[in-house]
């Protein structure tokens, strides 16, 4: 059955699907570090509000392109609407080949880095792991987005649950409870020593992994015509989920500086295994690969439910595509094009398999090119108040131009930073050269639609 995108989501859904890719591991990961480059706890608390604050530009940016053209391709369709179909191509090709399933593949290996440690499945556990979750999140967006967005729903909630719960033990430590009280003691009292502050330099590269860490919300304008209550109800959607994510992560990194001191947490490797285990014991490491297996569950299905819409929306502006471009309207679902993302993400899977750090490989393939089509998809808006100063806008952003200014050049800054983060690394140069190889198949298209639009002799 045909049919096209219609609005069956709540904004409680796309709140659901939004946080869900936001709120992953990496804020499992992130904390320790962005403390022991801030060096003191006041630059780690701004660190992370201003993560929030940034978050929350960015937001309003794309609340503004939204409501003007909601559409499930999202900064597919804002970057059409500025530059073309041409260059939107190269950005299609990328999120297909790059962005979205090379972040699938990376949750995916998350995912299995904790279950191996539960039962192992040989040399390529992890990558069976991260197939095996592939497989099944594909077959549950397949049966339609009613089914996939209620599992969101329940994931999204239980991983809140799960960093809150790593909050209040973190609590319960500083309180003084729990088997780890006597190591407790120690960093507790490290909490008086403060190194010196930060430079200007250290507290950017501080703000690099925060706002890694917040990353994710621009795929709310994935579902834009899929939510209920009209154009508003995306700004609705990313300035509810902005807030909420601000709150956990603000909780989160307070009650594990209180818990572990802050000695204790700037020479922490793994922040919720180490409160974990000294709140519960024993319990506490099987317990934290849990909540982090459902947080990278989560982040996933919310990857793949986002990114198979960007297949169908290039799809419909290329004929040679337009096998992608079919959409189930009984289940509201672009099947071939969930089709194709779980197929290329599977190969990314098998690449990371050979590399030393599955893991580490996919943030170096997905980073540079994540940001720099970010900040094109910024500049868009600039580009659209120009050419229709009096296009009908249901939400115009508030101190324009400074705000959306302020968010291009955050992400101008962080696709340099990771350009020097991954420069001498062969999955960057992987990354790169796939990107070209969009060229030459946007090439192939381009002449097959002028074949195709040429008149008979």
């Amino acid at each position: 059955m045909r049919g096209s995108p219609a609005p069956v989501l709540s904004i409680f859904d796309a709140t659901m699907i939004t946080v869900g890719i936001v709120i992953g591991a990496g804020i499992f990961q992130t904390p320790a570090l962005v403390a022991s480059i801030t060096g003191t706890p006041a630059l780690m608390i701004l660190a992370w509000l201003l993560g929030g604050a940034l978050s929350l530009i960015g937001a309003l940016t794309y609340a503004e392109l939204a409501g003007a053209c909601p559409s499930a391709g999202g900064d597919y369709t804002f970057l059409t609407r500025a530059y073309g179909r041409h260059l939107s191509f190269l950005f299609a090709w990328a999120r297909s080949m790059v962005i979205c399933t090379g972040s699938i593949a990376l949750l995916g290996y998350i995912l299995g880095d904790y279950l191996t440690r539960l039962y192992d499945l040989g040399p390529y556990s992890a990558a069976w792991y991260a197939a095996l979750a592939v497989v099944f999140l594909t077959a549950i967006n397949l049966a339609g987005l009613r089914r996939s967005s209620r599992m969101q729903n329940l994931l999204t909630m239980l991983e809140i649950a799960g960093v809150l719960l790593v909050a209040l033990a973190a609590i319960g430590l500083s309180l003084g409870m729990g088997p780890g009280v006597e190591l407790n003691a120690g960093a507790a009292a490290s909490t008086e020593v403060e190194p010196a502050p930060a430079g200007p330099g250290a507290f950017g590269l501080a703000m690099v992994f925060v706002l890694l860490t917040f990353g994710g919300w621009n795929e709310a304008a994935y579902v834009s015509a899929e939510v209920r209550g009209g154009p508003r109800a995306i700004l609705r959607t990313l300035l509810i989920s902005i807030a909420l994510i601000t709150t956990v992560y603000l909780i989160f990194v307070v009650s594990l500086m209180h818990g572990l001191g802050w000695e204790g947490l700037t020479g922490s490797d793994a922040v919720g295994v180490d409160v974990m285990e000294r709140a519960l014991g024993s319990v506490g490491a099987p317990l934290i690969g849990a909540i982090v297996a459902v947080a990278s569950l989560t982040s996933m299905n919310s990857t793949m439910i986002v990114g198979a819409r960007s297949n169908y929306t290039a799809a419909r502006d290329w004929p040679a595509l337009g096998f992608m471009s079919r959409w189930r309207g009984d289940r509201n679902t672009p099947v071939i094009g969930f089709l194709v993302q779980g197929a290329i993400s599977l190969s990314l899977i098998a690449f990371g398999a050979f590399e030393h750090d599955g893991f580490s490989a996919m943030v170096e393939f997905t980073a540079p090119v994540f940001w720099f089509f970010f900040m094109l998809t910024g500049l868009s808006l600039f580009i659209q108040r120009r050419r229709n100063p009096k296009a009908d806008r249901p939400f115009s952003i508030p101190l324009y131009p400074v705000l959306p200014a302020i968010f291009v050049l955050t992400c101008l800054y962080l696709f340099y930073a990771s350009i020097m983060y991954a420069r001498s690394q062969h999955a960057t140069h992987i990354a790169f050269a796939v990107m070209l190889s969009g060229v030459a198949v946007w090439a192939m298209l381009w002449r097959a639609d002028a074949r195709r639009s040429s008149p008979a002799p």
